[in-house]
């Protein structure tokens, strides 16, 4: 399968995942609900996290911070490289 994209490539959000898709990361966050709060929109960046079958990108969705704050998955078009 040819893909627009490789895994842990830095990618920018360009629209805004369904909210029911959204995956939050709480691990290394002190507070679970401001994490859960915190909107996930166009512009945020990102890292391919892994490549479904179905062509899909599973990405892991960065704060300002650079740390993890969720997953969620997008297609190729929701997508644009970050570097």
């Amino acid at each position: 399968m040819n893909t627009k994209y490789k895994r842990h490539q830095k990618v920018k959000l360009l629209q805004a995942p369904d909210p029911e898709d959204v995956e939050y990361h709480t691990e290394n966050l002190a507070n679970e609900e401001a994490a859960q709060t915190t909107p996930i929109e166009a512009g945020m960046l990102g890292e391919i996290n892994v490549i479904l079958q179905n062509g899909t990108y599973h990405v892991k969705i960065l704060d300002d911070k650079g740390q993890e704050l969720a997953y969620a998955p997008f297609d190729e078009d929701s997508l644009e490289a970050a570097d």
